[in-house]
């Protein structure tokens, strides 16, 4: 299950029809929220693969538009010296749900089938190790009532590297990049063999993985979103109807003098001249 090189997938989207579709999905994704908060739901999705395939983005997409105190986002750093000695999967399941909320790993326990693996931050034992264990304590998750959804980005080696020279160019992006990802320009087939060897141990029936084909970024956001409010059995819970009051009279409230508070410079204003 080797990826594809050399980016010959479908045209791009147009942006309008990707907008469209992009806020109709992100409105389910609401609902999904609300059922999650109010059934107590606890919903776990790890966004996996290689460098530059689009993973933030997506993730950036899905929880635009929710409560953080809902969805929350798990990046973690390197581990500390203290967490190399524990139990691998120590240090991620505290940052799993409890009820009620959905918690989205940006990059998981999978370090060590990938970059763990190929650049050697492993030994050969720990990582057999961990592709025995790790269908063991999915198993358990979903055994415990953990609804959990694993989705590989897969790229190509050309766009890719057209990723990575567009961070380089652009400043505000320059920190996405780092000589660990641009090692992996020089170690594709040796990336592409621990994905496919982490497949045939991991894509099982209880927790299978599902590919997202991200050459076409807009096409991957919106096909993994739709296929995430696919497989789960949310509906629609509306909350109770509002109703603005009626601002209450004036009782002779006055404002303190400007100047004795301190305001931010008006740097838009000069934008204009």
């Amino acid at each position: 299950m080797a990826e594809k090189q050399g980016g010959n997938g479908p045209a791009k989207l147009p942006r309008s029809l990707y907008e469209r579709e992009l806020y109709r999905l992100q409105t389910e994704l609401v609902k999904l929220q609300e059922w999650v908060r109010t059934e107590g739901a606890r919903l776990v999705v790890v966004f996996e693969g290689r460098d530059a395939a689009g993973k933030g983005s997506t993730i950036k997409r899905v929880t635009e538009n929710l409560n953080p105190r809902v969805a929350r986002i798990v990046a973690l750093p390197r581990p500390t010296e203290r967490e190399r000695t524990q139990w691998y999967f120590q240090r991620y399941t505290e940052h799993l749900p409890a009820a009620g909320e959905m918690v989205l790993f940006d990059r998981s326990w999978y370090n060590r089938a990938g970059v763990e693996r190929v650049m050697g931050f492993c030994t050969p034992a720990e990582h057999q190790r961990f592709l025995r264990q790790c269908p063991v304590f999915e198993r358990m998750l979903v055994e415990d009532g953990i609804l959990l959804r694993k989705y590989w980005f897969s790229v190509s080696d050309e766009i890719q590297e057209r990723r990575f020279r567009r961070r380089l160019e652009d400043p505000t992006r320059r920190w996405k990049l780092s000589p660990m990802d641009l090692e992996s320009l020089t170690r594709w087939e040796e990336y592409s063999r621990a994905k496919d060897e982490m497949f045939v141990h991991t894509d099982i029936a209880e927790s299978p993985w599902y590919v997202v084909e991200s050459d076409d970024k807009r096409r991957a956001r919106l096909n993994m979103i739709a296929h995430l409010l696919s497989t789960l059995p949310y509906r629609d819970i509306t909350p109770p109807s509002l109703d603005i009051p009626p601002r209450p009279p004036a009782t002779g409230y006055q404002r303190p003098p400007r100047d004795l508070q301190t305001y931010v410079p008006d740097h838009a204003a000069g934008l204009e001249q």
